[in-house]
């Protein structure tokens, strides 16, 4: 059954995730969040990074008494317990956890619980900052979300990495559909479409629909309209020339074509030298360079995220 049936309409969730580590997802969510909170939006920027947290570190912040790991063992009864303000106005932060063994697994239970809390906050915009891969966590947090980013970088490598990581999302995101309808027959063809070697006639998201349609048809309609509500965003950081974003949309092709999923390629963010120094410092750029190539490029894109 899906984590969340009913979502807070008045408040956005944003999930940001970086299929491969390394692209710079957790400093594009800080800096995505500054840009928020700096017009009025009253912001929580949430680090699901599960034993990798960083954050926290990129936001400034240098000393916080709880983290995530407090609310998960239960030290602490409410997520609210554990939210600092960042510094920023507007802005508040669940500071990470990294010393609980094997946190990148949690148990389903915990992590519905988590989910639960997560989405009663007050305020105008949550972020999640996930972490790099397509564990279950990391796809499961992204479907709570109203929209999703997926940072990327311009190598070809770490864009067949987005491919990969949709193609996962939507598997999991289809597994939990048919299990809630109880349709277990198409599951059993799900399995089957993950082996496109022996099962050539399910290579593409919309095979499968063709052949689970004479399973279980009022399913399978209704987890078409699941797929289409799942629309992410690609963003291209660390671009250094024109043409990079002409690879992230050879990669949207590949999506729409293998997985039914339409993609928005919605900005390139340029390579920009004031990123590692502000990070060395451990002030966000936005606020360290303001008028970087890299800081109007966030403000934009953070303007384009909360646009309807």
């Amino acid at each position: 059954m899906p984590l969340v049936n009913n979502l807070n309409s008045d408040k956005l969730i944003l999930a940001i995730v970086g299929p491969k580590g390394g692209v710079g997802k957790s400093t594009i969510s800080a800096n995505i969040a500054i840009s928020l909170a700096n017009i009025g939006k009253k912001i929580v920027a949430a680090d699901l990074d599960l034993g990798a947290a960083n954050l926290h570190a990129i936001l400034g912040v240098r000393d916080y008494r709880y983290s995530l790991d407090d609310f998960l063992l239960k030290k602490v009864k409410n997520l609210e317990d554990i939210v600092i303000d960042s510094g920023v106005k507007n802005l508040r932060i669940i500071c990470g956890g990294s010393q609980i063994p094997d946190i990148a697994n949690m148990p389903f239970q915990q992590k519905a619980k988590l989910i639960q809390h997560l989405t009663r906050f007050d305020g105008d915009v949550l972020i999640l900052d996930l972490a790099a891969g397509s564990s279950f966590n990391v796809v499961d947090f992204l479907f709570i979300a109203h929209k999703s980013v997926i940072v990327t970088t311009p190598e070809i490598t770490s864009l067949m990495n987005v491919y990969s990581f949709i193609k996962s999302s939507v598997f999991r995101r289809l597994k939990f559909h048919y299990k809630s309808a109880k349709s277990f027959d198409v599951l059993k063809l799900l399995d089957q479409a993950r082996d496109v070697s022996e099962n050539p006639h399910l290579s593409t998201v919309e095979s499968f629909f063709t052949e689970a349609e004479k399973l279980d048809y009022k399913s399978t309609e209704s987890a078409r309209r699941v797929l289409n509500e799942f629309c992410p965003f690609i963003v291209i950081n660390r671009s250094v020339k024109q043409g990079d974003s002409k690879v992230g949309k050879a990669i949207q092709g590949l999506m729409e074509q293998y997985v039914s999923i339409k993609s928005f390629v919605l900005t390139d963010i340029p390579e920009d030298e004031a990123v590692p120094k502000s990070i060395m410092k451990m002030k966000p750029t936005v606020l360290e360079s303001p008028q970087s190539g890299f800081s109007r490029a966030i403000h934009a894109l953070a303007l384009s995220l909360i646009a309807n």
